[in-house]
C-alpha cells in the first residue's frame, strides 16, 4: 500500500524507462547542497535512476556508475554547478572510507547522489532524501523515498507534485 505522508513515498516503477523518467523529475528539482542516498541491492536500478537524475539536473554528460572511479562529476550546462555521483560499493573498510576523503564533496555547494550510502552513513549529514529500490521482477521495481530533514521533506513534496500531481 502506498504511503503518502510528509516524510515517505512508496510506489512501483514498471520499467527501466519509467525509473529513468522519475529520476529526471527528481533531478529537475535538485538544488545546491541537496543529498540523495540511493540504496538497494545490485541490479535494483540505482544507476538507472541516477542516469535520469543527471538528465534532469541538466548535464550534457552521460551518467554512468562510478564503481571503479568512486566519484563522477556532472556539471550543469546552464550554470556549471556540479552534481557529484559517488559509488561506495567498493568502500568495504574504515580505512578505505577515510582514504576516499568524501567529506570535501559532502561539504561542497554541489548536489550529491550516493549509491551504497550505508557504507559511509557516519559521514552523511542528517538532511538527506533516501531512495531505496527493491527488485520485484524483471521489469518492476519498488521505490521508497524517505525524507530525513526539512530540506529533504521539501524536495520530497516537490517530487510528489511533479511526478504524481499530489
Amino acid at each position: 500500500m502506498p504511503i503518502l505522508d510528509r516524510w515517505t513515498l512508496d510506489f512501483v516503477s514498471s520499467s527501466v524507462a519509467q525509473t529513468e523518467r522519475l529520476g529526471v523529475r527528481l533531478g529537475e528539482l535538485l538544488a545546491a547542497c541537496d543529498l540523495l542516498c540511493l540504496s538497494g541491492d545490485l541490479g535494483t536500478g540505482k544507476t538507472t535512476l541516477a542516469r535520469g537524475i543527471g538528465r534532469g539536473w541538466g548535464t550534457a554528460l552521460r551518467v554512468t556508475s562510478p564503481t571503479f572511479t568512486l566519484v563522477n562529476e556532472y556539471p550543469r550546462a546552464h550554470d556549471g554547478r556540479i552534481l557529484y555521483h559517488i559509488d561506495c560499493y567498493r568502500l568495504e573498510t574504515a580505512a578505505a572510507v577515510e582514504t576516499a576523503a568524501l567529506g570535501d564533496i559532502l561539504d561542497s555547494d554541489g548536489a550529491v547522489m550516493i549509491e551504497w550510502p550505508e557504507r559511509i552513513a557516519h559521514l552523511l549529514p542528517p538532511d538527506a532524501l533516501w531512495l531505496t529500490l527493491s527488485y520485484l521482477n524483471e521489469t518492476r521495481r519498488a521505490l521508497r523515498l524517505t525524507a530525513k530533514g526539512a530540506r529533504a521533506a521539501e524536495l520530497l513534496q516537490a517530487f510528489k507534485h511533479s511526478a504524481f500531481g499530489v
